[in-house]
């Protein structure tokens, strides 16, 4: 069923090829929006495009490295050649790792920090200024996480990059706002993704859990929900943010967690 308040909006999503970003695409062209999924694996993004086509959206793939400023604004290009304009970027890409604390190493923290703080920076400047050329304001929203408001010491070098998008996203409503361009990021607890079946790979990988799912399950018992997170879970959030009912919301993090985090 369409949705008023997000029908006719163009809408990139990055790291859209699946888990988070492939619901939220999903989810808004099935209420109406044109959106484009773009993700590092073009040939995964083309799928995601190709149910949204089969459930009757309006959609276009792009091939994107969010940590590379050319291939984005290659991406920005290609949507607005493709549907006429962007009104809403949201800036989901993200890896992690798992890393005790003291194991961290330069590389390790670099490349999640490319991806996860570098790609928010990159993509929220490319994005505001196609917003601010064609005129009319827009919205960013950015993918935190739980993990940007408080620090885990199996994720440390993770954590320090969403607590980046947070800083990020703060340091852009400030910035953007004589545009009329709103920044906001939602914060997920624990998502059963792909991510996490990575994750908890990573666990046994360090002889910290013994069995699969038991990472998972540890690390949720503190949700006061009961339940670990679907992506099915943050999509009226997500399309909320990327509607016109949060017109007068910026700067903000949204958290989506079950309960988990409190602030």
């Amino acid at each position: 069923m369409a949705d008023a308040m997000v029908v006719g909006k163009v809408a990139l999503v990055t790291g859209a090829g699946r888990g988070i970003g492939a619901a939220i695409a999903s989810d808004l062209a099935a209420h109406g929006a044109r959106v484009v999924v773009a993700d590092l694996n073009r040939g995964a993004a083309e799928d995601v495009v190709a149910a949204i086509s089969q459930s009757g959206g309006k959609a276009l793939a792009v091939a994107v490295d969010v940590s590379d400023r050319q291939s984005v604004i290659l991406a920005i290009e290609g949507s607005v050649l493709h549907f006429g304009r962007l009104d809403v970027m949201f800036n989901n890409a993200g890896i992690s790792q798992t890393c005790p604390f003291l194991e961290v190493t330069e590389a390790d923290f670099r490349r999640i920090m490319d991806i996860n703080g570098l790609g928010v920076l990159i993509g929220t400047q490319e994005a505001a200024r196609q917003m601010i050329s064609q005129g009319g304001g827009g919205k960013i929203i950015n993918t935190a996480s739980i993990a940007g408001k408080q620090g885990y010491p199996l994720f440390a070098h993770y954590c320090a990059s969403k607590f980046a998008v947070v800083a990020l996203t703060q340091a852009a409503a400030r910035a953007l706002a004589e545009h009329k361009i709103t920044v906001n990021c939602f914060a997920p607890g624990v998502v059963a993704t792909e991510l996490w079946q990575q994750l908890d790979r990573e666990f046994m990988d360090h002889g910290l859990t013994q069995v699969p799912d038991q990472a998972i399950n540890e690390f949720s018992q503190s949700i006061l929900l009961g339940r670990v997170s679907t992506p099915a879970d943050l999509t009226g959030s997500t399309r909320f943010l990327a509607s016109s009912l949060s017109d007068y919301m910026t700067g903000q993090t949204l958290m989506i967690d079950g309960g988990m985090v409190m602030t």
